[in-house]
């Protein structure tokens, strides 16, 4: 709570992601060519879904960080509304066009590798229709955050969006269970342990700490950017 504390000062924040960004950015760039290479080179095609099955290596945590992404954004809601969390709104507003991102990506994947498993790019199923509504609650947040002139109105607004947005989030995770889809039930996180063969959970697995730990870095630099365009915006009207 201490450190949470400390760090709640925007300018003290900024002057920590500065410290780490460099390590951790050399990080995810050796994460993401190891995952990379495990995924591209070193898994063997699947015995139904033959090469499509790299698309999964994108897709699913692609999915997985645009869902935790979607937490993130109605924690930081929750923590300006309750506490006015000096900086939970300059990182939400950095953090939503990143997952907004990363809900494009696992859309586009999802529907390319449809194409060849499903013969169609797009069903209206519960799972991807689920997914599609996260994308657009992650544009809602954009626009609200954006669309007064008073930013701290327009934070407050996209904070209740995701908030009530939230409520999609176990939709998605469970809509495999409740409804009759296409889509394929979980096979990595499932009581039991995961169904997927080692040799392509663990090339999963090492994408998915890639591409997370490619979020992390992401949000700290667009949570930088909002630090000082907030600081910019507070000069001119002094001036």
């Amino acid at each position: 709570m201490a450190t949470l504390h400390f760090l709640a000062n925007p300018a003290r924040f900024r002057r920590f992601s500065q410290r780490v960004l460099p390590a951790l950015s050399a990080v995810t760039a050796l994460a993401l060519a190891a995952g990379l290479y495990l995924a591209l080179v070193q898994s063997p095609p699947d015995y139904q879904q033959g090469e499509t099955v790299r698309i999964m290596f994108v897709h699913v945590p692609s999915a997985w960080i645009a869902m935790a992404g979607y937490g993130l954004l109605a924690a930081l809601g929750a923590a300006l509304l309750v506490w006015r969390h000096p900086l939970a709104a300059l990182m939400a507003r950095g953090a939503a066009p990143v997952g907004a991102v990363f809900a494009a990506v696992c859309l586009l994947t999802g529907s390319l590798w449809g194409r060849p498993m499903w013969g169609t790019y797009w069903v209206w199923d519960a799972r991807l229709t689920s997914m599609l509504l996260l994308f657009f609650l992650y544009l809602g947040h954009i626009a609200l955050s954006r669309a007064y002139d008073d930013s701290e109105r327009g934070d407050r607004a996209a904070a209740i969006l995701a908030l009530v947005g939230a409520i999609n989030l176990p939709v998605i995770k469970f809509s495999v269970d409740w409804w009759n889809t296409l889509h394929q039930p979980a096979s990595v996180m499932k009581l039991g342990g995961p169904s997927i063969h080692p040799a392509i959970l663990t090339p999963l697995m090492v994408m998915a700490a890639a591409l997370l730990l490619l979020f992390v870095v992401l949000v700290l630099l667009r949570t930088e950017t909002e630090i000082d365009r907030r600081r910019l915006e507070a000069a001119e009207l002094a001036g």
